[in-house]
């Protein structure tokens, strides 16, 4: 994933509050910490890590991670998907991503720790913490790209309508000097 300008921002789904990110205005990463404060508000670290430790989990990540991360540590998550749902078996964020190479899920460090993933997972995370409450978000989430859509779309259109005044003025330009050089 190339860095690029980081865009954030926020919805607020059932009176939640999850922060978004993006790094190239195509793939949202959503905190999986802020939908894991609607099962436990002051332990969500350990939410994600319930849920990494799920068989059905392991296999949805590591689909997704081979339908669109080709630096994907296949051998590696055939290890981890065989000890998946065993009573011992504990996965984190941080060794997902070290020992697969994936992409899809980010853990950032520091002041403002939290666990984010691509929309997709986000999406089937919050489904395992509540059907109900992913829909809210998906709803939220669908009314954040609809008004940057529209935000987007009139910036589009204000710089053509611009681009067709400028036209006019420097052809009526060009037309003037050539006429009175001519």
């Amino acid at each position: 994933m190339a860095k690029t300008n980081t865009v954030k921002e926020m919805i607020h789904a059932n009176g939640i509050d999850i922060n978004i990110y993006t790094l190239d205005f195509e793939n949202d990463y959503i905190s999986l910490t802020d939908i894991a404060r609607k099962r436990e508000g002051e332990y969500p670290g350990y939410v994600i890590q319930n849920w990494l430790r799920g068989k059905n989990t392991v296999a949805f990540l590591g689909l997704w991670e081979k339908l669109h991360n080709p630096k994907f540590n296949c051998l590696e998550f055939e290890a981890i998907k065989n000890e998946a749902g065993s009573n011992g078996f504990v996965l984190t964020p941080k060794r997902w991503i070290g020992t697969t190479n994936a992409v899809g899920i980010v853990s950032k460090a520091g002041r403002y720790a939290a666990t984010y993933a691509h929309r997709d997972i986000a999406f089937e995370f919050a489904s395992w913490i509540s059907p109900e409450f992913k829909l809210y978000i998906i709803e939220e989430y669908q009314r954040l790209k609809n008004a940057e859509n529209n935000r987007l779309s009139l910036n589009w259109n204000l710089n053509r309508e611009l681009a067709k005044l400028n036209y006019k003025v420097h052809t009526e330009a060009i037309r003037e000097n050539l006429l009175l050089s001519g």
